[in-house]
């Protein structure tokens, strides 16, 4: 954890997601004003669905030009193309089908029936050479410099596909890697990896709800990110945890009172 970190409790995971979209507009109209096109990382589950579903009712979305977005992955469930478990379909589903994407600004991670096949190393692998190709010179990583990347805190403190004690979360030179044996199904997976996730410019961690309490304070308290993944995500500029009461339920309301 970092001196930069910030933590935001809002009422409930409602207001919550309302509130990171809200947020997340701000945060992509500025870097599109400064740069010319911004770049996020989406997360799936029902936090980062949440804020999809909050960005898409919102008028606010207008403000953005999705024309000028790069969309990426923190992780991607290695299902075939179109299963409604994978984080892409979720997120096309809660918002970007109904927005004007550039389809070449889109990078999904690789199907298990696509180019790939059935071999996951090969994808993770694929994906981390996308992400090379699409860094620039000024962002000193083999990754882009993203402007925002999200990500959901699972209750045993995982992020993206990082889970505690998993070989992932120990990886300190590759980018993306294939996940075996996850806790959570389904089993195989690919996740980027948290010298990936730390070349982001905003590092922005979404947990609501009262499974999520003991995994928030846990992380929140400084273990190392072996035995809490969530603990190790941060972003070069700004960290933000974005919770809802019952999430932030175990931190001391003295160093982290409610906003609404």
């Amino acid at each position: 954890m970092t001196a930069a970190a910030q933590v935001f409790v809002h009422r409930d995971k409602q207001e919550t997601a309302r509130a990171a979209a809200a947020r997340l507009v701000a945060r992509v109209v500025d870097a599109q004003s400064a740069r010319g096109s911004a770049s996020v990382v989406l997360t799936g589950g029902r936090n980062g669905n949440g804020l999809l579903a909050a960005l898409a009712s919102s008028n606010a979305r207008d403000s953005i030009d999705f024309s000028r977005l790069d969309v990426w992955w923190g992780d991607e469930r290695f299902l075939p193309e179109g299963h409604p478990e994978r984080n892409v379909t979720q997120a096309r589903e809660a918002l970007l089908d109904s927005v004007p994407l550039d389809p070449a600004r889109v990078h999904p991670m690789a199907p298990s029936d696509g180019a790939y096949g059935n071999d996951v190393e090969a994808a993770a692998e694929a994906y981390e050479a996308e992400l090379a190709a699409a860094a620039r010179p000024e962002d000193h990583a083999p990754v882009p410099s993203f402007d925002v990347l999200l990500l959901g805190v699972g209750p045993d403190t995982h992020v993206a596909s990082l889970f505690p004690e998993h070989p992932g979360v120990r990886e300190t030179e590759r980018t993306a890697v294939a996940v075996h044996g996850a806790p959570k199904p389904p089993p195989v997976r690919i996740s980027l990896t948290l010298p990936a996730i730390r070349a982001a410019r905003e590092v922005w961690l979404l947990a609501s709800g009262e499974d999520k309490a003991d995994a928030v304070a846990l992380a929140l308290s400084g273990p190392g990110e072996i035995q809490a993944p969530a603990a190790g995500a941060y972003g070069r500029s700004r960290t933000l945890w974005l919770l809802d009461e019952a999430a932030a339920a175990k931190l001391p309301r003295d160093l982290y009172p409610p906003l609404s």
